[in-house]
């Protein structure tokens, strides 16, 4: 059986109830898309923690940079993912040795065995091909 999202409104619980996002794969490129919808996570008033093993230890929006998911300090709502399709299993292998709530792929993002390997493991909190700064867009419009 295909991966298949859950509903709108298990993905704006998840936003809602959201306060720490880790953003694997967040680039310094202020060009990049990764660091375009972190700015606007963070402008939300979410608290980011970057992941990303090239630019560990330094800075990107603020916030220091961690080498692995597993470095983190602090209990994860959301991991945001910019890796390729293909990498996503060993996000999911990273994710699975986190307490993070929610793995998060982002648009064009989507990987079937990361799903299973997540749902074999009793977690079900996945969202794949989905952008984050779209659905934060949705739920500002809701609010209005």
């Amino acid at each position: 059986m295909a991966f298949q999202n859950p509903d709108e409104q298990t993905i704006q619980h998840y936003l809602k109830t959201a306060k720490n996002i880790a953003v694997v794969g967040l680039s310094n490129n202020t060009e990049r898309t990764s660091y375009q919808v972190s700015k606007v996570v963070q402008k939300h008033g979410y608290n980011i923690f970057p992941v990303n093993p090239k630019l560990a230890g330094q800075e990107i929006l603020g916030e220091k940079v961690y080498a692995r998911l597993q470095d983190v300090p602090v209990s994860i709502d959301i991991v945001d993912i910019f890796r390729r399709s293909e990498f996503l299993p060993d996000v999911a292998d990273d994710f699975l040795e986190t307490d993070a709530k929610v793995f998060w792929a982002q648009l064009g993002i989507e990987n079937e065995e990361a799903a299973k390997k997540l749902q074999d493991a009793g977690r079900h909190d996945i969202i794949m091909d989905r952008c984050i700064k779209i659905e934060l867009g949705k739920l500002d419009q809701q609010q209005s």
